[in-house]
């Protein structure tokens, strides 16, 4: 199923031939470098796609999203929702291979902009490596505030549309 079109893209469910995709910048250094918990061998991801290829994009579930090439349908990368009490946390990898071309931009700013409409009072949240500049960049670029490091899990806060109770909750955390 598509969610979501842009000029040059298709956000979609996953498909099992994105595995050898998945599986080419999950292990590739580049990528992989400030991932963290993400299935890299090739039989896991074929597992992880079989599980994921009919996820609905909501606040239900998390949600595992394909980001394609409109013109060959190629996954270059993906995005996963992850909705929670209220707060909507995002996380995002494309491949080294399509780095530096506004992919991660175009894809992430048309989901995030969807989502906040369909869900206005929600909370928009990613956690990224302190030293992650590039997604720094990118989450400042998408309009979202650095809201802290949380030492507990070693990650730099970022929020957009935030309420006054998370951004005490995250404040909390990054002091302990």
């Amino acid at each position: 199923m598509n969610f979501l079109e842009t000029q040059r893209l298709i956000l979609r469910n996953v498909k099992p031939e994105d595995g050898a995709v998945m599986h080419d910048y999950r292990s590739n250094e580049l990528c992989a470098k400030y991932q963290r918990g993400q299935t890299k061998d090739l039989e896991g991801i074929a597992a992880l796609v079989e599980k994921r290829k009919k996820d609905v994009l909501g606040v239900d579930a998390a949600c595992l999203v394909a980001v394609a090439r409109k013109d060959t349908d190629e996954m270059i990368g993906e995005i996963v929702v992850m909705p929670e009490k209220g707060t909507i946390s995002l996380g995002y990898t494309i491949s080294y291979r399509h780095h530096r071309k506004g992919y991660a931009y175009e894809s992430l700013s048309a989901l995030i902009n969807m989502l906040h409409e369909r869900y206005p009072a929600w909370d928009f949240i990613c956690f990224t490596d302190p030293e992650n500049g590039a997604s720094r960049s990118l989450l400042r670029k998408l309009g979202y505030t650095d809201m802290g490091y949380i030492p507990s899990i070693d990650s730099q806060v970022f929020g957009k549309w935030t309420t006054p109770a998370t951004e005490a909750e995250i404040a909390g955390a990054a002091q302990r």
